[in-house]
């Protein structure tokens, strides 16, 4: 059974006994400060959740700015889509796009931001993001809400994992509520942080199905067969499956062709093997593809091949469907519970039997005319903002931890490094009050808030290049010139 059959009824905000409730109508509006390295010009599965989240929460009346670290030329304060600020801080990215730690030094200018727009919600993306746990960091020296989200899997035996999910606890400590994309995703965060159940909420991601569409007329006569593959050319992503895939399946099914996009370090293991078996004509390298040329790929094609070695979601195999593609796949993390059975067929992580999977598909393709309208009722993500508003007034109806029991709580991370992560704590909070003294509350000028803009802008992606948009932005600019002034 998908993961959100039943949106309505799959609720993640549950009323526990024993913990403390404030009425609804005395929670104060949330105002929400989304952050993470993954962000915007970056592509990506996080990229996509916080954009369209924000978006979505913006309609519903609810303050949101984004936080994240500075690419080549994008620097500053930039308005999105919908009047969305993103703050482009001048961090130091130093691999896979995640910014080098500076545990203190930023506290100052992300106080400042705090303040500045008045927020009461600090909204963290991703445990490899050292942007995200050091923005929770400081916001609970502040007193302020904090929510995690987290949107991967990782294991528990290998040295990176380890040191990761160490760190992974010590921030979790701080954190009020925490979300997954999927079961499996919270069970791996429960195990990894050391969070009770009732912390944790599940939260899936959704797709925008106006903007995946299927379109019957882009695919080739029969006899031929596209089948599509859009991913990150890596190791996680299963290349290595590919490579032993695509001989076999070419074999066995001359009519046949791959459409493959996406860019990455294996993408030369791929040129190679397309070499070795002669397959260049049956097989077309697409590259990196924008995500918002993702559709036009999608409905060019029969099948959806996934061959991902871990998952937390796979938002991917849901625009494919979207797109009325029937998903062949691996088995991994989460992704029996992303789509019913009848949209899916999976196999294990190996490359017999992925081969033998899609040759079983190809033999007898099943009809799948009603997949898109399925898809666009089980995923929202206007369900998901609102879900995700439920989570932000429960942690605001919550009373104020006090330093004590936050001090404890750090120390019981571990015999060693409780008390390195105890010492962090008081320093902050030390480093917290030179900073009222230097510069008190009062004397940061807030930031003036700009209107909403028409909902048909939810959902688009926040660069495109028709002569509307640009004369959006241009009004939106505009605005935002007036309300700074």
């Amino acid at each position: 059974q998908a993961i959100c059959a039943h949106p309505s009824a799959c609720d993640i905000v549950e009323v526990h006994a024993g913990r403390s409730s404030v009425a609804m109508s005395k929670t104060p509006a949330p105002r929400v400060c989304m952050v993470s390295d993954f962000f915007h010009p970056g592509t990506g599965g996080v990229e996509s959740h916080i954009y369209q989240v924000s978006q979505c929460l913006l309609q519903r009346g609810v303050k949101v700015i984004v936080i994240t670290h500075s690419r080549d030329r994008r620097q500053g304060v930039r308005h999105m889509a919908n009047g969305l600020k993103v703050y482009y801080l001048p961090y130091l990215a130093f691999v896979s796009n995640a910014t080098f730690p500076t545990f203190f030094s930023f506290f100052p200018l992300v106080r400042n931001i705090y303040i500045r727009e008045r927020i009461n919600i600090v909204h963290g993306h991703q445990s490899t993001s050292a942007l995200a746990h050091e923005c929770l960091f400081h916001a609970r020296t502040m007193g302020l809400g904090t929510v995690y989200t987290d949107h991967s899997l990782f294991g528990f035996d290998d040295t990176a994992s380890i040191h990761l999910n160490k760190i992974l606890k010590f921030h979790m400590t701080d954190v009020d509520h925490a979300i997954s994309v999927s079961y499996a995703s919270k069970e791996n965060l429960m195990l990894r942080a050391a969070r009770d159940s009732v912390d944790v909420s599940v939260i899936p991601n959704a797709v925008d199905a106006t903007r995946f569409t299927p379109d019957l007329a882009r695919r080739p006569e029969p006899p031929t067969i596209n089948i599509v593959v859009i991913s990150r050319l890596t190791y996680r992503k299963g290349v290595d499956l590919l490579l032993d895939i695509i001989p076999t399946v070419c074999a066995a099914h001359p009519h046949v062709r791959w459409i493959i996009g996406g860019d990455g370090p294996k993408r030369a293991l791929l040129e190679e093997m397309l070499e070795y078996h002669k397959l260049q004509d049956r097989v077309d390298l697409l590259g990196s593809v924008p995500h918002s040329n993702v559709r036009d790929v999608l409905v060019q094609g029969h099948v959806f091949l996934n061959t991902s070695l871990t998952e937390a979601f796979c938002i991917a195999i849901v625009e494919a469907a979207a797109c009325g593609l029937f998903v062949v796949t691996t088995d991994v993390g989460a992704i029996p519970e992303v789509l019913p059975p009848h949209m899916v067929r999976l196999a294990k992580p190996r490359a017999d039997a992925m081969s033998d999977a899609v040759c079983e598909v190809l033999g007898a393709l099943p009809e799948h005319t009603d997949f898109h309208d399925e898809v666009a009722s089980m995923y929202s993500w206007h369900d998901v903002a609102r879900r995700t508003t439920l989570v932000y007034d429960r942690v605001l109806a919550r009373s104020k931890e006090p330093l004590r029991e936050r001090l404890v709580k750090h120390l019981r991370v571990g015999p060693v490094t409780g008390k390195i992560c105890l010492l962090m704590v008081a320093f902050d909070t030390l480093v917290l009050c030179f900073l009222q003294w230097w510069r008190p509350t009062r004397d940061v000028q807030e930031a003036v808030d700009l209107p909403t803009f028409p909902s048909n802008l939810v959902g688009q992606h926040p660069i495109s290049g028709s002569s509307s948009d640009t004369a959006r932005a241009a009004d939106v600019r505009s605005v935002c010139a007036e309300a700074e002034r």
